[in-house]
């Protein structure tokens, strides 16, 4: 196995993770919109969504970029800084990363008891991070353009 190739694979798993974490961050928002504020649930719906973006999101996040980018300009066979699908992804990914700092935004507004939205703004939310990832991964494995 070569580097490019090992950390192909290490880019994979991060992006894996991340996207775990983007999906189910939502969801908890979801349940945590219909919560008292000060129950039980929510005290426990805070630590959850701290837990999880503190430990795992911002890390496989962090990681995915620096991985993406090592790849991108130190150890890829060909320059594929020229290539239109390249520039489409990267786009898709700053989208990815902007919603992953909404995320960010949100439970902090759930941790201080401020949240003014309802369950279902948070359920359309979820949808995101699914539409994005279906244009990075088509884009990526296809390279239309």
């Amino acid at each position: 196995m070569d580097l490019y190739t090992t950390l192909k694979a290490f880019h994979v798993i991060a992006v894996i993770a991340w996207m775990a974490g983007l999906l189910y961050l939502p969801r908890l928002f979801v349940y945590h919109a219909g919560a008292a504020p000060g129950s039980e649930l929510s005290e426990t719906l805070k630590l959850m969504e701290t837990r999880l973006l503190r430990y795992i999101m911002n890390p496989a996040l962090i990681a995915s970029w620096v991985i993406g980018l090592i790849l991108l300009f130190g150890v890829a066979p060909v320059d594929l800084r020229t290539d239109g699908w390249l520039h489409a992804k990267l786009l898709l990914v700053l989208v990815m990363s902007g919603f992953h700092g909404m995320l960010a935004k949100w439970r902090k507004n759930f941790a201080a008891d401020k949240n003014t939205r309802e369950a279902r703004f948070y359920r359309i939310a979820n949808e995101v991070p699914t539409v994005l990832m279906i244009g990075i991964v088509i884009l990526a494995v296809t390279k239309p353009f």
